[in-house]
């Protein structure tokens, strides 16, 4: 075999693919009502400014005079097509922007540059969080809170009591080896929101003095030392103690603190506040948080008085399965309205994800404002006084139930409507003054048209239009969306088929089932956008494979009981038996697909569903490749255990692959990271340590330096994988070719969860 597919397949990679589709994606950057955006085209980088009210698109500047403009003021050249920054500062009449080490300002009728003053030189870094006046920054130096003015760079210590394992602003599982590689230090930017004034800081001190300490082993240190441990703070399902997090409110000018007068919040994974279960009321005169039971049978909202610390319950819900605010773990679908008077809020009781309104002074329900076979899946915007709601909803397009649609709704409940007319998928950035909204629309075979729009559903303004021409150029074709029966044989399950490069029907090709089984997200985007599932399976599709990937029950973006069969039954890896059915299913109208080569991959949560298929399934998946798979619940993060398999230690056996080793019948490859401090080593050392056991063979590759994504590293890693695959699943020994590294960097980390 020729290097020609391993080169078609490194194309796709997601470091290089980006390149490959032009205008699908623009990131705001407002000024106001107005916001500009940059934009790869086939003539370079563009700079737009978009003014929605006025219906108006344009380039920010004439780029061509500016490049000529700059190169005269520096002394040195200035590509028109690759302007030297990346940023820029509007004004009514000049752009001021950092280029060749300089702050620069360009007179927008004369074109003509001059240095400037460096106002920005002190503004927000990475680990920093700015102020909504941007005159402040928040960040953390030590144990404690620190803020900066951004004018003069002034510091002070807005904390001076925290310590080790009591830290303001921590989050209380914050992986350090990747941001250590990055040259971040070892956290994170600290958890805190700023008042809407930009005078007080809403935050919490992290105590995590009685969690659980994990330790894993850096077995080659950067500065070539001897061997050396790493220590987390790292719950293990059933442990008596967690993380706990103590509100505080802090006034940036006087430092004075008000704790919350009540106990401190559980927060097994992730801040509160990170994860937008806690926030500030749109006036400022309030906190509001949710809060949560270790058995999640019930959620609870708080209101925090900022001024006393006091805290009172406003409503709370109970049910017989975990009570979620999001099924996907994204923020909580819950607004405060009418001046703290009243609630909407998110319920799943009637089998479906809805909205309800409360009184928010009694706790009890007025009415339910949304209804039917479909749910709501975000809130995007009240209009208090003409008592309508904005909405995201998945299910009202029938071809395929995950694609979202924005839709709005009185809220006495009557008056609902879609207002995109369309059965495509809308991804929707909200205007900051909520005068409108940016709607990219597509499917996975249609790529993205880009607009603003109005609350009435209404084109403001066309951006962008996506060009696929490079990405079409490298072989790659659109996949085929199929609808399947599930293994229940009554229950509707949704998934993507990838045709390899070239294909021809006349052919029978290995079939590589790409697994990732949630709960907490689904595998399968709607979107053009594959995401970075979508992109590894666009890969395997380029060295010759049929890919599948299958949401199957278990997963999230449904009905309740649908989301719900994964519920004390993570052994069911998002119902793998669904995929296994939906694999026959389309082999049945699709000879091309040879059933009897039939692989399974997948990272993290795919590793534990790649293994646990080739467990359950030896007669149908004979080939597997599993990269840092959580394979043992027993000894993984007690969120995520006591989340989906509940307070229940005999689900967490039944969900332990070490387990069921002794059923190996395939080929199995297990890639790990020996410093993965998300998913320890140790997971795939002791399930080849129980293979072993059992006299299965196993090939176990631990890359030494490598945490849980491989960044840095993936060169490797993926070459492994591919020769794996093409070795066992199409018999044919790979080609010599190496793919080329690529150094960790933070565009590199955007582009893996982008």
């Amino acid at each position: 075999m020729d290097a020609t597919r391993y080169q078609a397949a490194e194309r796709l990679l997601r470091h290089n693919r980006a390149a490959l589709v032009r205008s699908d994606k623009i990131n705001p950057q407002w000024d106001g009502a107005r916001f500009w955006y940059t934009v790869d085209t086939r003539e370079g980088k563009r700079f737009i400014l978009v003014d929605p009210a006025a219906g108006s698109r344009k380039p920010a500047f004439d780029h061509h005079r500016l490049a000529v403009a700059l190169a005269a003021a520096t002394g040195q050249e200035a590509n028109p097509a690759a302007l030297p920054f990346s940023a820029i500062a509007l004004s009514q009449d000049a752009i001021t922007f950092f280029a060749f080490g300089s702050f620069w300002s360009c007179r927008l009728d004369t074109y003509t540059c001059t240095p400037a003053a460096p106002a920005t030189a002190h503004g927000p870094g990475f680990l920093e969080v700015p102020s909504p006046d941007g005159k402040l920054v928040a960040f953390l130096r030590g144990h404690d809170l620190w803020a900066r003015s951004v004018a003069d760079g002034r510091e002070w210590p807005l904390t001076t009591d925290g310590r080790e394992d009591e830290e303001y602003g921590a989050t209380p599982f914050a992986p350090s080896v990747l941001p250590n590689k990055l040259g971040l230090r070892s956290h994170l930017p600290p958890a805190l929101a700023w008042s809407p004034d930009s005078t007080r800081v809403l935050t919490h001190r992290t105590d995590q003095r009685t969690v659980r300490r994990t330790q894993i082993m850096e077995e080659l240190p950067a500065d070539g030392g001897v061997p050396r441990p790493i220590t987390q703070r790292y719950a293990y399902p059933g442990d008596a103690h967690m993380s706990q997090g103590e509100f505080v409110v802090i006034d940036a000018a006087t430092c004075h603190v008000v704790k919350a007068r009540t106990a401190p919040e559980p927060m097994p994974l992730q801040s509160p506040i990170a994860a937008g279960w806690a926030w500030w009321a749109e006036d400022g005169s309030a906190v509001y948080y949710l809060s949560q039971p270790r058995d999640q049978r019930s959620l609870h909202l708080n209101r925090l008085d900022p001024a006393t610390g006091e805290v009172r319950g406003v409503l709370s819900e109970s049910g017989s399965t975990r009570v979620e605010p999001n099924q996907t773990g994204a923020m909580p679908i819950i607004a405060v309205l009418s001046g703290g008077s009243q609630v909407l809020w998110y319920s799943q009781r009637d089998g479906w994800g809805h909205l309800y309104l409360y009184d928010a002074r009694t706790g009890t329900p007025i009415r339910q404002v949304t209804s039917g076979a479909w749910a709501v899946q975000r809130i995007l915007h009240i209009d208090e006084p003409a008592g309508v709601a904005y909405f995201i909803a998945a299910g009202l397009v029938a071809e395929d139930p995950y694609r979202h649609s924005v839709c709005r709704i009185n809220l006495d409940s009557t008056g609902f409507a879609r207002i995109t007319d369309d059965d495509l998928h809308h991804v929707v950035t909200v205007a900051p003054g909520k005068e409108c909204f940016i709607d990219s629309a597509s499917t996975v075979e249609l790529p993205p048209v880009t607009t603003v729009r109005g609350w009435d559903g209404r084109v403001l303004v066309e951006l962008e239009q996506a060009d696929i021409t490079p990405l079409l150029a490298t072989g790659w074709t659109p996949p085929e969306r199929f609808r399947a029966t599930a293994a229940d044989g009554v229950t509707d399950v949704y998934g993507v088929i990838y045709r390899p490069h070239d294909f021809d029907p006349g052919r029978r090709y290995p079939v590589i089932d790409h697994v990732y089984p949630g709960p907490q997200t689904t595998r399968v985007s709607p979107a053009f956008h594959p995401g970075i599932l979508g992109q590894e399976a666009e890969v395997l599709a380029a060295l010759g494979f049929v890919v599948v990937a299958v949401d199957g029950r278990g997963t999230p973006g449904r009905d309740k009981a649908f989301h719900d069969a994964s519920y004390g039954n993570q052994a069911a890896a998002g119902g793998i038996d669904d995929h296994v059915a939906a694999l026959r299913q389309l082999a049945a109208t699709r000879p091309w697909m040879d059933l009897d080569r039939v692989g399974v991959t997948g990272h993290s949560g795919g590793g534990f569903a790649t293994v646990r298929a080739m467990l359950t399934f030896p007669d149908v998946y004979k080939v597997g490749v599993a990269e840092s798979g959580n394979h043992d619940t027993r000894l993984f993060h007690l969120q995520f255990a006591e989340a989906y398999d509940g307070l229940d230690p005999a689900a967490w056996v039944r969900s332990s692959n070490v387990e069921l080793a002794d059923r190996l019948d395939g080929k199995l490859l297990l890639l790990h990271g020996g410093v993965d401090d998300i998913v320890h080593v140790h997971h795939s050392l002791r399930l080849a340590e129980r293979l072993i056991a059992a006299d299965k063979d196993v090939e176990l590759v631990i890359v030494p330096g490598a945490e849980h994504f491989f960044i840095g590293y993936e060169h490797h890693v993926n070459r492994r994988k591919w020769d794996f695959l093409l070795r066992n699943l199409m018999g044919i020994e790979p080609p010599r070719h190496r793919l080329a590294p690529v150094a960790p960097s933070m565009d590199l980390i955007v582009s893996l969860f982008s």
